[in-house]
C-alpha cells in the first residue's frame, strides 16, 4: 500500500512539472512573436524560422541616367602677360591678389630712352607737315615749283607721321595691362630687374567663370554632345552642387587613356572653385519615364543571372525569389525590364536573409498600409 502511495505522488509531481514547463515555453514563444526587434529571427507556433524584412511597393518612375567621370577646374582666362619692349621694371601699380579690370595699368618699364625718341619724331614729324602745307599752297595755288617737289614734301610728312604713331605706339607698350578682368596672381619678375621683349611679367587668372575639363570613356563617344546637363560637386565642399552644360567636346579620343575631352563652363561668382581642383562630374546620358526603379542594393546576384525577394500576401506572408533582367544603372537606382509588376511587395530590407519560401514578417506595414493575410 505503501508503494503504490509514492507511485502515485511521484506521478502527480511529473505531471505538474510538465505542465509547467509547456506554460514557460508557450509564454515564451508568444513574446518572441509579438515583441521580437526588427532583423531578428522569430518562430511561429509550430517553430518555424520568421525572417522580419521591410518591403516596399513597385511602382513606376523616373529615372536619369548619368556617365560619371572625373575632371579638373582651369580658370576660364589663365594669361601670361609678357614684356613687348625691353626695360627695366620701374614700378608696380597692382598689388598681387588684386583685382584689376581689363585694360588697367600692372607694371611700368623704364621708357626714358624710348620717350627722347618719340619727342624727336613729334618734332620732325610737325616740321615735315608744315613743309608740305608751305608746297602744296605754292604748287596748287601760284604753280610755283614742281610736282616732283610737291609730292616729295608730302611723302615726306607722312613718312614722319607714321614714325611717330610707331614710336608712340612703342611708348605706349612699356605700360604693362590687364587684357581682362581677373586676379593679378602673380609676377614673374622683380622690382628693378630688366624685361626683355617677349619675357614674361605678370599673370591674371580670372575665375569669375570656370571650366571643368573631363576625359569620357571612348564607349560613351555617340552618348555625350553639346548642350547635355552636367552635374558637378566636389569633396571639399560636398554639400555644394553646381549645374552647367557641356560646351565643348572633342573630336579625337587620346590613345594612351582611350578618353575623350570634354569642358564644361560653370559660373564662380563667390571664386570657390579654384584652377586645378578635382571635379565630380556627372553628365547627363538619358531620362526615361514610366518605368520600374529600384535600389541596386535590393537585386541579388545568383547561379542563372539576378533576382530580387518580394512578399507574398498569403495566408502567411513568405519570400519569393523573383528572376529579373536588369536595364541601365545610375547612382543606386537600376531599372527592372522584366520580373516585377506595379504593386509587387518588394523586399528592401533582409533580402540577404530570406531564401525562397522562407517565412517573413513585415515590420513596416504602417507605412506600406495593412496587406491582407498579414494582419
Amino acid at each position: 500500500m505503501s508503494d503504490m502511495m509514492n507511485r502515485t505522488m511521484k506521478l502527480r509531481i511529473s505531471s505538474v512539472l510538465w505542465v509547467a514547463m509547456a506554460g514557460v515555453l508557450l509564454s515564451a514563444c508568444s513574446r518572441s512573436e509579438a515583441g521580437a526587434p526588427d532583423g531578428a529571427d522569430v518562430a511561429d507556433e509550430i517553430g518555424a524560422r520568421i525572417v522580419n524584412v521591410e518591403v516596399t511597393p513597385v511602382a513606376m518612375g523616373e529615372f536619369t541616367g548619368f556617365i560619371r567621370v572625373t575632371g579638373e577646374v582651369e580658370a576660364l582666362n589663365d594669361i601670361t602677360i609678357a614684356a613687348e619692349e625691353t626695360g627695366r621694371i620701374v614700378r608696380f601699380m597692382a598689388r598681387k591678389g588684386q583685382r584689376v579690370g581689363q585694360g588697367q595699368e600692372i607694371a611700368k618699364l623704364e621708357d626714358s630712352f624710348l620717350a627722347a625718341q618719340v619727342g624727336e619724331a613729334r618734332a620732325a614729324a610737325q616740321l615735315a607737315q608744315e613743309e608740305w602745307e608751305r608746297q602744296r599752297q605754292l604748287w596748287e595755288e601760284d604753280s610755283v615749283g614742281t610736282e616732283l617737289m610737291y609730292l616729295q614734301r608730302k611723302y615726306q610728312a607722312e613718312i614722319a607721321t607714321a614714325r611717330l604713331d610707331q614710336l608712340t605706339s612703342r611708348l605706349e607698350r612699356t605700360v604693362i595691362r590687364s587684357p581682362v578682368d581677373g586676379v593679378f596672381d602673380d609676377n614673374f619678375l622683380e622690382l628693378g630687374e630688366m624685361a626683355v621683349s617677349g619675357a614674361p611679367v605678370v599673370r591674371v587668372v580670372s575665375t569669375d567663370r570656370v571650366k571643368v575639363i573631363a576625359g569620357v570613356p571612348e564607349r560613351y563617344a555617340r552618348s555625350v554632345q553639346r548642350g547635355d546637363s552636367v552635374l558637378v560637386t566636389f569633396d571639399i565642399f560636398p554639400e555644394r552642387e553646381f549645374s552647367g552644360r557641356v560646351n565643348y567636346v572633342g573630336a579625337s579620343v587620346e590613345q594612351s587613356s582611350r578618353t575623350f575631352p570634354i569642358e564644361i563652363l560653370l559660373n564662380n561668382p563667390e571664386g570657390i572653385m579654384k584652377p586645378a581642383m578635382v571635379a565630380n562630374v556627372r553628365v547627363q546620358r538619358e531620362r526615361l519615364s514610366d518605368v520600374l526603379v529600384v535600389p541596386q542594393h535590393v537585386v541579388l546576384r545568383s547561379a542563372d543571372g539576378y533576382k530580387v525577394f518580394v512578399v507574398t500576401a498569403d495566408n502567411r506572408p513568405v519570400a519569393k525569389a523573383r528572376s529579373v533582367v536588369l536595364g541601365p544603372t545610375s547612382g543606386n537606382a537600376v531599372i527592372i525590364e522584366s520580373g516585377l509588376d506595379v504593386g509587387d511587395l518588394l523586399v528592401t530590407v533582409g533580402q540577404q536573409l530570406v531564401d525562397d519560401g522562407t517565412r517573413v514578417r513585415v515590420v513596416n506595414r504602417a507605412e506600406v498600409g495593412n496587406v491582407e493575410g498579414m494582419d
